[in-house]
């Protein structure tokens, strides 16, 4: 997270939401021979308290879970580099702007039992963003296939503690300036969506 208290003045709620709507995001575990790191995909209570997700039996973090795990998830949203001959103000620095959010927590290992409806209701979350195609269900699987796929991922759950988001817009310069930036970026980004971080930038303010 960005060290800078301009780029964390959005509220807990607003990060949550972000975090459940992109509903994908880095894990993170610490282990004796380093970090360990898996891409998941997750849903996030409506209260933010508890994430679930699944991982490959025999992912590292899995073979791990024999106790509950200190963890984080990071969220990353639009980034982009920004320019300084964009601001079209003196003596300024390249920077780079990015929406990112952090939920910090517990990781558990649950229930096998729990695998089979953690997968129908993870797959109804992004089955149902696709509308207005028919959701892909389990119940169209060969059930002996499915119940073989199944033995080979785990259920988990995150009991989160803590969120913190960096919303890097470039509040902390004249909002005249920051809106330069955000043409910039909407005309010549480098990154990951960074129309939709322009549009970010455009919404945002701080520094006068």
């Amino acid at each position: 997270m960005h060290p800078n208290p301009i780029f964390h003045t959005e509220d807990a709620q607003r990060n949550l939401a972000y975090a459940r709507e992109t509903a994908f995001g880095v894990l993170a575990v610490n282990a004796p021979d380093g970090p360990h790191i898996s891409h998941i995909p997750f849903l996030l209570s409506e209260d933010g308290r508890t994430a679930e997700l699944h991982l490959v039996r025999s992912n590292p973090i899995a073979r791990a879970l024999k106790t509950p795990l200190r963890c984080k998830i990071a969220v990353s949203g639009p980034d982009s580099y920004i320019s300084p001959d964009w601001y079209k103000v003196p003596d300024q620095v390249p920077t780079w702007n990015y929406v990112a959010v952090h939920l910090s927590g517990e990781l558990t290992l649950q229930p096998q039992d729990k695998m089979h409806d953690l997968l129908d209701r993870q797959s109804a979350f992004f089955e149902d963003q696709l509308l207005p195609k028919p959701p892909w269900l389990t119940s169209k699987m060969t059930p002996d296939v499915l119940h073989k796929m199944m033995r080979q991922i785990v259920p988990c759950r995150m009991d989160v503690t803590g969120v913190d988001g960096t919303w890097k817009l470039s509040q902390n310069k004249p909002d005249d300036v920051r809106l330069r930036a955000a043409d910039g970026v909407d005309a010549y980004g480098i990154g990951t969506d960074p129309r939709v971080l322009a549009a970010l930038m455009r919404g945002a303010s701080g520094a006068k």
